[in-house]
């Protein structure tokens, strides 16, 4: 449980600028080549489906000790995000028992990131569809929403000191 927040974690902080940011992206070159690919890729059933397994097979991982939550380190593309991933024990052959690659786990992970924002975006008052995101990805993020969150980051890291911990921790401290 513990090494997927880590893994969801890395995902966040690998590339988010380069996805989330076109301006940043185009000065990267091969992060715009990620951004353009992320933004291309098509959601379907059997992807959701492998992906959904290889969440679970990276849920299963055991926890071998504590990883460096405080590295920086970020990669830039998705090749290196997966070559880092892969540096992982254990994370390489979870994915592929799941058939994908890392890369495709990866890839698809930062689709359902872009679309769940675009279909958050498209329901707010006025809400439209931002240039370049397929409706046909909205759509299909919409309707398997539920099953999407319950497949990822239901569980809370322990071993990380977060904000949220801190803020608890203050809040018992300030109450004794």
């Amino acid at each position: 449980m513990l090494r997927m927040l880590r893994i969801q974690g890395m995902l966040l902080a690998f590339g988010g600028l380069a996805l989330l940011a076109p301006g940043e992206s185009i000065a990267q070159g091969g992060a715009d080549a990620d951004s353009r690919e992320v933004m291309a890729y098509a959601l379907t059933e059997a992807g959701l489906a492998k992906y959904t397994q290889a969440t679970r097979n990276l849920h299963a991982l055991p926890n071998h000790g504590s990883g460096d939550c405080d590295d920086d380190s970020a990669s830039k593309s998705l090749n290196a995000q997966a070559a880092r991933f892969n540096a992982i024990p254990g994370v390489q052959a979870a994915i592929k028992s799941a058939g994908m690659t890392t890369r495709e786990y990866i890839l698809f992970s930062w689709s359902l990131l872009q679309n769940g924002l675009a279909a958050w975006a498209v329901d707010q008052p006025g809400g439209k569809l931002p240039p370049g995101i397929s409706k046909a990805n909205v759509d299909f993020y919409k309707k398997h929403e539920a099953a999407i969150q319950k497949t990822g980051g239901q569980e809370q890291s322990d071993d990380c000191d977060d904000e949220e911990d801190d803020t608890d921790d203050l809040d018992d401290a300030n109450d004794a």
